[in-house]
């Protein structure tokens, strides 16, 4: 295990803060993160914890509106990023708001949000995704950066316990199976170079929470960002789930999703798990469970075997469905990271 890192603590300029992922965990993430966030770089004198933001995004999405605007435009899958953009943003603005707006009659139009349909026209206008997603972020004045972790039109490909393999982000999570590896096609894709640049000047790398194999997995099976991640002195987190996913993680404990982490990449790429300590009422259990899901269990000794230190906290929000508390989580990931209470 490293112990020599960088310390992100420096008051006078803030944290600079990576986040790897995609769906529904990242976008929570950083909605929790983003009042953190100083608004200029004169941070000293703005009493902010964060002087930069970066979301790195998956994007092997090929499902729903994402997938639909995919297939007919040759774009990339804009859902993900646009959640991300929104959640950095101001949350009662209007132009947030309209961003994710979605659309629920019309032929052509239904299923799909304002916000995909924006991106892909300025995709279509600059000649360039990247572009748009920096322009459409200036629409949004968000709190942040946000990349695609590449510009390759990539798929996702899982190879099941049972041998079969099986390509498409959609397939996969359909199949409701145990997963026993998944790749990228093709599989050596490169990065945006802005990408590489945020991480080799991160202070904290966050990973998750999200989908272990089609949210957290799928940006580190990039070589060069697996390669940027595991040489960076910043310190970095897994931000374990709260539920396993039926069939894909059924059964799995947090060493586990670490577990799987590790065996996809060459070089280590994490230091710390963050994990919550709070018990899913018996009620939500009961409906989870009844769809094959879990409580993730906190196998505090195996991780420490893993080499990894473990942060727990009540975590848990319940409304109908299990998610993690935005601003808690934030709160937990400052002043344990980036605000000098432990010593990383």
């Amino acid at each position: 295990m490293k112990t020599e890192r960088s310390n992100p603590k420096d008051g006078a300029r803030g944290v600079r803060i990576v986040a790897l992922g995609g769906g529904t965990g990242l976008s929570t993430l950083l909605r929790g993160l983003k009042d953190h966030v100083a608004r200029s770089r004169a941070v000293g004198t703005d009493h902010k914890l964060i002087a930069d933001i970066a979301a790195i995004v998956t994007v092997t999405d090929d499902g729903g509106s994402s997938g639909r605007l995919r297939r007919e435009h040759r774009i990339l899958p804009p859902g993900d990023i646009r959640n991300c953009m929104v959640a950095l943003s101001d949350d009662e603005a209007l132009l947030s708001r309209l961003f994710q707006y979605r659309f629920h009659a019309g032929r052509g139009l239904r299923g799909h949000s304002f916000g995909n349909l924006f991106l892909t026209a300025l995709s279509h206008v600059t000649g360039d995704f990247a572009e748009a997603v920096r322009e459409s972020s200036n629409v949004l004045a968000i709190h942040g950066r946000i990349f695609p972790s590449t510009l390759a039109n990539v798929h996702l490909e899982a190879t099941f316990e049972d041998g079969r393999r099986v390509e498409g982000e959609t397939r996969i999570v359909k199949r409701n199976a145990r997963i026993r590896r998944v790749a990228l096609v093709p599989p050596r894709v490169r990065p945006i170079p802005e990408a590489l640049e945020a991480i080799a000047a991160a202070d904290l790398i966050l990973m998750g929470p999200g989908s272990l194999y089609t949210s957290v997995l799928p940006n580190l099976l990039i070589p060069e960002i697996a390669a940027a991640v595991a040489a960076s002195r910043a310190t970095r987190v897994y931000v374990a789930n709260l539920m396993t996913q039926p069939g894909e993680t059924s059964g799995y404990t947090v060493a586990d999703h670490v577990r799987a982490i590790q065996q996809h990449t060459p070089r280590r790429v994490l230091d710390w798990v963050v994990a919550n300590r709070h018990p899913v009422s018996a009620e939500v259990a009961r409906r989870y469970r009844a769809e094959g899901a879990e409580p993730a269990v906190v196998d505090d000794v195996e991780l420490q075997k893993l080499g990894l230190r473990v942060v727990l906290d009540n975590l848990l929000e319940e409304h109908g469905v299990i998610r993690h508390n935005a601003q808690r989580l934030a709160s937990l990931l400052l002043e344990r990271f980036a605000a000098g209470r432990d010593s990383c």
